[in-house]
């Protein structure tokens, strides 16, 4: 067994024995709102959001990019669940900024190892074999912040099975400061009719 796995088993161990009325939790959430946020380990939305079990539904995905599963999940998350306030949340220093379609692209041709980056760039350091899978992929990589929370707040506003008495805020969380830092422009389109 691996150490990971090992260590993840015994904390699930020590969660369960302390479960308690967890178990009773209703299936919507409580406080009837929905975060996309990115997958990022340094993000804690329970912590900077001030979540408990069962408040909110967060959802996760590199960049907290309105993806259309990110979409079909915040559909859901209102239609069968009845959230009735969603947040975009990017953040700062996201690795979504540090590459492009392009490069991961060709980063996954030559190999499926993990890369590195250092001050000249990203290098492939596997053997092979790679994929051309990846140039059929849409990264959602980030060229401006802001500007990547507006994106994804007018593609959440703008969809078709979103109704539009849900207000959607835009936020970046800043990874120095633990700040939620308001995008208004993205606030501003997620503005509810």
């Amino acid at each position: 067994m691996s150490s990971v796995l090992d260590e993840v088993l015994k904390a699930n161990e020590r969660y369960a024995a302390d479960f308690g009325d967890r178990g009773k939790l209703p299936l919507p959430p409580a406080r009837r709102f929905a975060i996309l946020t990115c997958m990022d380990a340094r993000l804690h939305p329970s912590r900077f959001a001030g979540l408990a079990e069962g408040d909110a539904h967060v959802i996760r995905n590199a960049g907290g990019r309105a993806t259309d599963d990110a979409i079909r999940s915040l559909v859901i998350s209102y239609k069968l669940l009845g959230t009735r306030e969603w947040f975009v949340i990017h953040h700062t220093d996201c690795g979504m900024e540090l590459f492009t379609d392009d490069i991961i692209a060709g980063l996954l041709e030559k190999s499926l190892e993990t890369a590195r980056i250092d001050e000249k760039g990203w290098h492939d350091v596997g053997a092979g074999p790679g994929s051309v899978v990846g140039r059929y992929i849409k990264w959602h990589t980030i060229r401006n912040l802001a500007g990547s929370v507006a994106e994804d707040v007018s593609r959440i506003r703008s969809h078709p099975l979103v109704p539009k008495s849900i207000p959607v805020y835009g936020y970046i969380y800043d990874v120095k400061t633990g700040r939620l830092i308001e995008v208004g422009e993205a606030t501003r389109i997620g503005k509810a009719a």
